[in-house]
């Protein structure tokens, strides 16, 4: 048996793949004010597609819906077919409060009452 098909009905399947994904996702890029729906994200990097973004490279900023996940310093990696293909270089998790400089114990003192 043939698994070949017509161009056309292959370039709908894929339009269609790649439109589940994108709704699936809730991942995004956001890089020099623009952001990008994330297509796949692996641990050593993230896919989107070629058509939406362009060659990505330097830092930029992972969220999950709302919620900011990771600073990146991001390279392109390979282009595979419709979709690019990018790699961390560094990932750094975000906080959403500073580093602190001193050590914190567990029975510290939550705030310091002041005699009347």
């Amino acid at each position: 048996m043939s698994t070949w098909v017509p161009k056309e009905v292959q370039a709908g399947l894929d339009a269609a793949r790649k439109k589940s994904m994108k709704k699936s996702s809730k991942m995004r890029v956001e890089a020099d004010g623009q952001s990008f729906r994330v297509l796949k994200f692996r641990e050593s990097g993230f896919t989107l597609d070629i058509v939406d973004a362009p060659h990505l490279r330097g830092f930029v900023d992972l969220y999950d819906g709302g919620r900011h996940v990771y600073q990146c310093l991001i390279v392109a990696s390979e282009e595979d077919g419709d979709v690019m293909h990018y790699e961390f270089k560094r990932s750094t998790a975000a906080e959403d409060r500073p580093p602190a400089d001193y050590f914190k114990g567990e029975n510290a003192p939550v705030a310091l009452i002041a005699k009347s």
